[in-house]
Formats: structure tokens, C-alpha cells, sequence
């Protein structure tokens, strides 16, 4: 095999609750995870000469070692002591900085493309154990589908899969830091917490008015009051027809999910003629046949 080309996916998340900070800085949470058919295309070729090149079609994107999909090829190259080198091109459709997992979805493409490419006949648990030294998403972005993610988002629980709905993407164009907002969580007592065993039942039973129902993110106390744009997206699509809406990860993308796909395409029209975003995409949610 010379080449190979993948989907890498973007992930929303159903409910994220942050239980405290540790001593080492990261974050105990407790999250619900889902991939949705929202991807960008991963292309890895092999080439004789050594070296990793690395492209893209957004000029603004690191394309050498501050690329996490970089790093992740150097992680393989390094410890199987690959001596041919690749080519590596991401064409970005998932929205950048979004709190949608693009970056760590692609890394985890690589790992798995090259994984393939090279024969080194990792299984899924040893590539994501590689992964999480990359980012605490990326081990979520193999496994994919529905999941509950504890620790910091590395230790990972199958769920029963998410009922079919639509789902409505809309990026707002502002810029948040993961980082910033997470010191701005420690800095306040955090007085609600979401339901995630709420949305655990939901899944169970297949009840998506339920799952929808006991949606929750801690981190919008922090990021709305920054971006109120954020609120506005999801007022228009709870107004429009969603059955919930929330924010996903840090933001400031929200995301909401319907029963009706009309009337999702009716909100994401009404975003861009308000002038929320340009940036609003009608998908659906990706499950994952496991064994």
C-alpha cells in the first residue's frame, strides 16, 4: 500500500462536566462524546526519501512540527524507526480552533492511516495509548461513536449508540482559548452541574427528547458571557425546532440537534441572514459498528 485517504471526524459533546483540577494542571472531567459526519480528508503517501512533508489547503495552519498530525507520523517514524518518509495533506472542512476536535481527529487519522501503511499491526487500544501523549481527545477520535470519557477524556466507555437526528453546526467567528477558559473556571464555584447520568438513561433507552433534555456544559458560564453570540445561535435554534442545543467543548461552536431535518436547513438559514456565522453546517451523527 502506497497511499491511503480517510475521513477524520468531528466530535460534539452531549455533556461536559468538570470536576476539579489536579495538582499536574489538567482537568478530572466526566463527558459524553459523539462523532458526527462532519470530516476532514487525511491523505498519507509513502516516498523514499525520509522526513514527514505536510500540507494543507488552509494557509493560515502550521505545516510543520507544531501540526499535531506531524506529530503524530514522528511519534510511529521514531519508535518503529521508519526509515521511508510520507506526505501527509489535511483538506480542513471541520472549522478551526471550534471546540470540534479537528486537530486531534487528524492526528489520530495519522496514527491509524500509517498504522495501515507500514504494516506495524498496532490494534485500536495500543494506538490510542499513543495517542493520549499527543492530546487528551485524541485516543475519543480512534475509538469514535458514542462514548463517555472520565480522567482527563482519555478513559473511554463504550454507549449505546445515539438515536438518529440532524444536527446543526454553527461556528461563530470569534476565537476562544481552551486554555483561558479553563483558568476561568477554577477562578469560580461552579453552581450546576450537567446531567450526565440524565443523558447515560437517554442513551439506554434510545430516547433522544431525554438525552437532549439532560444536555449540559459547564464551560459556557465562561465562554457565553465572553461571546454572547453564543447564546444567540442557540436561542435561534431552539426557537427553530431543536429538541437541545448546546455548546460543544470550550466553543464557541454550538450545536443543536433536531428531529426534523427541514427544520434544521430553516435555522441554519436564518443564522447566516441574521449574520451570526457563515460558518453553519446541517450533518447528522456518525455511529460506529463495534464488535
Amino acid at each position: 500500500m502506497k497511499q491511503i485517504e480517510l475521513k477524520a471526524l468531528a466530535k460534539i459533546n452531549l455533556g461536559l462536566d468538570v470536576l476539579g483540577r489536579r495538582e499536574d494542571g489538567y482537568h478530572d472531567v466526566r463527558m459524553v462524546m459523539q462523532s458526527i459526519y462532519l470530516y476532514d480528508e487525511v491523505k498519507i503517501t509513502r516516498r523514499r526519501e525520509p522526513g514527514i512533508g505536510l500540507g494543507t489547503n488552509l494557509g493560515f495552519l502550521p505545516a510543520g512540527e507544531n501540526n499535531i498530525a506531524y506529530k503524530a507520523a514522528k511519534l510511529l517514524i521514531d519508535e518503529f524507526h521508519i526509515e521511508e518518509g510520507v506526505n501527509i495533506y489535511l483538506h480542513k472542512h471541520i472549522p478551526v480552533a471550534a471546540g470540534l476536535a479537528g486537530g486531534s481527529s487528524n492526528a489520530a487519522a495519522v496514527l491509524f492511516g500509517m498504522n495501515r501503511l507500514f504494516g506495524l499491526r498496532l490494534s485500536q487500544k495500543e494506538l490510542m495509548r499513543r495517542g493520549v501523549s499527543l492530546g487528551a481527545d485524541v485516543p475519543y477520535c480512534i475509538i469514535r461513536g458514542t462514548v463517555l470519557a472520565e480522567g482527563i477524556g482519555e478513559e473511554l466507555s463504550v454507549l449505546p449508540p445515539m438515536p438518529k437526528c440532524t444536527v446543526l453546526v454553527a461556528k461563530p467567528p470569534v476565537s476562544v482559548s481552551t486554555k483561558t477558559v479553563y483558568e476561568a473556571l477554577d477562578a469560580k464555584v461552579i453552581a450546576e452541574h450537567p446531567d450526565i447520568d440524565g443523558i447515560l438513561e437517554g442513551l439506554e433507552e434510545g430516547d433522544l427528547r431525554k438525552v437532549a433534555g439532560s444536555m449540559g456544559n459547564v464551560l459556557e458560564d465562561v465562554t457565553i458571557p465572553l461571546h454572547p453570540v453564543i447564546a444567540d445561535i442557540k436561542e435561534e435554534m431552539l426557537e427553530g425546532g431543536a429538541v437541545g442545543a448546546m455548546m460543544s467543548g470550550s466553543g464557541p461552536t454550538v450545536f443543536g440537534l433536531f428531529e426534523s431535518r427541514t427544520d434544521a436547513k430553516n435555522v441554519q438559514k436564518k443564522i447566516r441572514e441574521k449574520g451570526f456565522t457563515k460558518q453553519v453546517y446541517v450533518t447528522g451523527i456518525h455511529s460506529v459498528r463495534r464488535n
